[in-house]
C-alpha cells in the first residue's frame, strides 16, 4: 500500500525584512514520515492559493501544527487585545472549515497547540488570551532561554478521563508533557470532550465526541522527539493507523468516553 499523504499546517513567516515563506518545523515532518508512517505535504494556510475541499481530496489527513500566531479572538465572539498576541487570518479561513469539514466527513487529523486550539474553535469554542493570567494557573509557556532540549523538555502532567480514549490508547491515566503555550480553552467547542487536564486545571487533550474520525488534539508538543518519547509515538502511530484505515475505506469506531 502507497504511504497515506499528511497535509501539515505552515505558518506564515518573513525571513530578513522582505522574503515571505509558508514554513513548517522539521519535527513536524519527521513525526509524520518516521512515526505515522505518512508522506509528510506542507500546506500554504491561506485561502487565496487553495480551499478546504482541495485539500481533502489531495491530503488523506492533516496535522494541525503549532505557530506562534493565535487564533484570532472574532472567531469566537471577542475583541482583540494586546494579551492576545500575533494573528495569522488566513490560516484561520483555512482551518477552521477543514477542521470542520474532516469531522464531518470522519477524515482523521491531529491537532497540536496552536491546532488544539483551533479544533475546539472551529467547534464553536473560545479561548483564554492569556492562561498565567487567571487565579490558580501556573505559566504554560516555553522557557525563553535556553537550549534546544530544555525548552521541549517535560514539565508537568497531564491526567486523563478513566477509561477516556486518551487512557485506553496510552494505557496510563497520567503522563508528562512538555509545555509551549499561552492560551488555552475557555469554553469547550460543541462535541469536543476535554480528555485531559495539567495539575492546575487547563485542559490538555481533547477530542470530537461521537466522531467517526480520528479527532485527538493535545495542547503540549508530541512532535518533539516523537520516535523516542513513549507518548508521542503512541500518538502519532495511532495518527497512521487511522490513516491507513481511512486509505483503506475502514470504518473506525467513534471516540467515546467509557
Amino acid at each position: 500500500m502507497a504511504r497515506p499523504v499528511v497535509g501539515i499546517i505552515s505558518n506564515a513567516h518573513v525571513i530578513g525584512d522582505d522574503y515571505k515563506v509558508h514554513a513548517g518545523g522539521m519535527m513536524n515532518t519527521s513525526a509524520i514520515a518516521e512515526v505515522s508512517g505518512a508522506i509528510p505535504l506542507l500546506v500554504a494556510a491561506d485561502p487565496a492559493l487553495n480551499t478546504a475541499q482541495e485539500l481533502l481530496e489531495v491530503c488523506d489527513g492533516f496535522l494541525f501544527t503549532g505557530g506562534r500566531p493565535n487564533v484570532h479572538p472574532e472567531e469566537y465572539g471577542e475583541q482583540a487585545t494586546a494579551a492576545h498576541g500575533d494573528f495569522d487570518r488566513a490560516r484561520d479561513a483555512v482551518t477552521l472549515p477543514l477542521i470542520r469539514a474532516c469531522v464531518e466527513r470522519g477524515q482523521p487529523f491531529f491537532g497540536v497547540c496552536r491546532g488544539f486550539q483551533e479544533v475546539n474553535v472551529a467547534m464553536g469554542g473560545s479561548l483564554y488570551p492569556e492562561i498565567r493570567d487567571l487565579p490558580g494557573r501556573t505559566n504554560h509557556r516555553m522557557p525563553p532561554d535556553g537550549t534546544l532540549e530544555e525548552k521541549f523538555a517535560l514539565r508537568h502532567e497531564v491526567t486523563f478521563t478513566e477509561g477516556g480514549p486518551f487512557h485506553r490508547l496510552l494505557g496510563k491515566q497520567a503522563v508528562m508533557t512538555n509545555t509551549l503555550h499561552g492560551q488555552g480553552i475557555k469554553a469547550a467547542g460543541n462535541r469536543v470532550v476535554i480528555d485531559g487536564y495539567a495539575p492546575d486545571g487547563t485542559p490538555e487533550a481533547i477530542y470530537i465526541d461521537g466522531a467517526p474520525g480520528f479527532t485527538m488534539s493535545v495542547q503540549w508538543h508530541p512532535e518533539y522527539n516523537a520516535s523516542m518519547d513513549p507518548v508521542s509515538k503512541v500518538l502519532f502511530g495511532a495518527f497512521g493507523e487511522a490513516l491507513r484505515d481511512w486509505v483503506a475505506g475502514k470504518a473506525r469506531p467513534a471516540l467515546k468516553t467509557a
